[in-house]
């Protein structure tokens, strides 16, 4: 009793030390005004007109491509540059409506994946989440031994080393799991309590749907075309990486306006307070894709990637152990990446919503209110993002899957691949428009959290006093190894001067 009394206590502590460095940021409750009547300026508009430029410009080549084969071979005369030096052409590979079918599978079953997922959540979130960690290993494991039995030698290799970094990533962050499925629970509980918020979800999401249209007509003229076999696979790769950003800033107008949402209702002290302004989620909306938009287009190209690597660093630097040559390098390669990170995290569209700032702006403000509360410790033990990376990717390998094995019922070659991996990606895409509402509110939660850590405990006391528990020992943790590589840094010198030339 007394250890627990004392641990309270200490917690308690902490949370007000939190609240304090708070109170310098937002002067008690005083400032209500986020995210509705601070002026706005447009930021980042470079960026937005590199992706309006980039998304026009798609848009008119995915319409040629799909329309060259469709329904007429060659319908604009481009095989005449892909005739070879002897004046014969590729074996032609059918017409655009033979693979747009087989795409509109895809399609499908990503969006019903997508909205089947979000529905279940609502009811059995831990069980859904800890399934989707424990099966994708299994699947990308079957999926490898099925691309060997079909003699696709390359990709049962690719997936069979996925199986494999996956295990390991699970096994080395298996003890943070139920502080991740806690914090989900809670993220969960607030998307659900926000209906609107359900529904901007579902309208992003056909928005992608109705783009995909578009894109798998260009993706199912490329597969159909006579260009060689490279040829196709680089402009697919074109195709893809132009998807991967147009879903990535799909999804992050979706954070920023979930975001801004979950902030209000947290400040104002829950949905049905009288003082939450009317209009928040149409404000939020508008601001998002205007204003804050060439923010979002440019976050989007990096967020991503830095943040998967980052995740990927931190389970590998965990399980190093005491081999120093080995561990110097990931040293090196982890402080790169927490410097990247500084200026490239999801929480910076947390601040866009809150502040309407830049996206640097925010990505470093962000960062630094977190190292400055302590918060960052907790951010860097939880795995929600992971987690939900991993629903993503579950639900684009089935979405992938679904697709392949139709394009090879009709076709046993190289097509299968082409149309089984873009597939893929489409229900990536699909699947995570769905996850995003989730990961907005986790980062509002651990925004709130660092700001004014009584907005959390006055949406649920419960809650903040496991936050604020798990706080209090993560910095336990890091300042005893702290302390031990000191002492340890001290032996070595000490060893070293003591040692005869």
């Amino acid at each position: 009793m007394s250890d627990s009394h004392s641990s309270s206590s200490d917690s308690a502590s902490l949370a007000a030390t939190d609240q304090n460095v708070g109170r310098s940021r937002r002067i008690g409750n005083g400032d209500q005004t986020l995210t509705t009547d601070i002026p706005r300026h447009w930021h980042d508009i470079f960026w937005l007109g590199v992706f309006l430029f980039h998304l026009t410009g798609l848009a008119l080549a995915l319409a040629v491509l799909g329309l060259n084969r469709f329904k007429k071979s060659d319908r604009f005369n481009f095989d005449r540059y892909t005739t070879n030096t002897t004046g014969t052409v590729g074996n032609s590979h059918g017409l655009t409506e033979d693979y747009w079918p087989m795409y509109g599978l895809g399609g499908a079953v990503g969006t019903v994946l997508g909205w089947a997922w979000l529905l279940l959540l609502g009811f059995q979130a831990n069980h859904m989440m800890k399934f989707s960690v424990h099966i994708l290993t299994t699947y990308l494991a079957v999926v490898s031994v099925l691309c060997f039995w079909s003699d696709h030698f390359f990709w049962g290799v690719t997936f069979a080393i996925g199986a494999a970094l996956q295990f390991l990533y699970v096994i080395s962050v298996i003890d943070r799991l139920p502080f991740t499925m806690l914090v989900l629970r809670k993220a969960v509980k607030m998307v659900w309590s926000l209906p609107e918020v359900m529904r901007i979800s579902y309208a992003f999401m056909l928005v992608m749907l109705l783009w995909m249209a578009l894109w798998s007509f260009g993706a199912a003229g490329v597969v159909a075309s006579n260009i060689n076999i490279n040829g196709r696979w680089w402009l697919l790769v074109v195709l893809s990486l132009s998807l991967f950003w147009t879903g990535a800033v799909l999804c992050n107008t979706v954070h920023v306006i979930v975001s801004g949402m979950v902030f209000l209702v947290l400040i104002h002290g829950g949905q049905e307070a009288a003082s939450l302004p009317p209009n928040s989620l149409m404000k939020s909306l508008r601001y998002s894709v205007t204003k804050s938009f060439g923010s979002i287009c440019y976050g989007s190209l990096f967020t991503a990637a830095i943040r998967t690597l980052r995740w990927e660093i931190r389970g590998l630097r965990s399980k190093i152990g005491k081999n120093e040559c080995l561990l110097c390098c990931v040293d090196f390669l982890f402080n790169l990446v927490e410097t990247l990170v500084r200026f490239f995290n999801k929480y910076a569209y947390v601040q866009i919503a809150v502040h309407g700032k830049s996206f640097n702006h925010s990505a470093r403000d962000a960062w630094e209110l977190f190292q400055s509360t302590g918060v960052e410790a907790i951010v860097a033990y939880d795995c929600s993002g992971a987690v939900l990376l991993m629903v993503t990717l579950l639900g684009g390998l089935i979405t992938g899957t679904c697709s392949g094995v139709w394009t090879h019922i009709k076709w046993d070659d190289d097509r299968v691949t082409m149309v089984g991996s873009t597939a893929m990606l489409m229900g990536m895409a699909l699947v995570g428009l769905a996850m995003v509402a989730v990961e907005s509110a986790v980062t509002s939660i651990y925004i709130c959290y660092a700001e004014d850590p009584l907005l959390i405990h006055r949406w649920d006391a419960e809650f903040f006093n496991q936050l604020s528990e798990a706080l209090h020992q993560r910095l336990q943790h890091r300042s005893s190894r702290a302390r031990e590589v000191l002492t340890q840094n001290r032996l070595n010198a000490g060893i070293q001067v003591n040692t005869p030339l």
